[in-house]
């Protein structure tokens, strides 16, 4: 069983089965469709690294990387996105988001972001350490 775990934070089907299916074999996976959904795992399970849309009914990504960071500031935040604007990029930046990747997004980029996210996790996790 994969000893990390991603949630994947997409209102599409498509894209979030696509995220689903590529990270699977590497991953412990949660998929949701909206923000209210993904803060509830955030709470309840054990979560590495999160997969943010910015554009989903009800609240937005943007409004939901806030509350993740007021939970677990530490906790990576990757934005996938077909708004891949400059100013949605850097105010993902600024609200603490750890990378952001637009749609239609490639194989390799995802896989590459999250294994970064998980590498940056890591070397928080042993600054933390005595």
């Amino acid at each position: 069983m994969p000893n990390k775990s991603i949630l994947i934070v997409e209102d599409e089907a498509g894209p979030r089965e696509s995220l689903r299916m590529i990270l699977k074999p590497f991953y412990r996976i949660y998929a949701v469709p909206d923000g209210e959904q993904a803060l509830r795992i955030i709470q309840d399970q054990n979560i590495d690294v999160v997969t943010l849309d910015l554009n989903m009914p009800g609240l937005t990504g943007l409004e939901v990387l806030k509350e993740i960071k007021k939970m677990k500031p530490a906790m990576e935040v990757v934005i996938i996105t077909a708004l891949a604007t400059m100013p949605n990029a850097q105010k993902a930046i600024q609200y603490g988001a750890s990378d952001f990747l637009s749609k239609p997004f490639h194989v390799s980029e995802v896989i590459t972001v999250i294994k970064k996210s998980l590498e940056r996790l890591d070397a928080k996790a042993a600054n933390r350490a005595p």
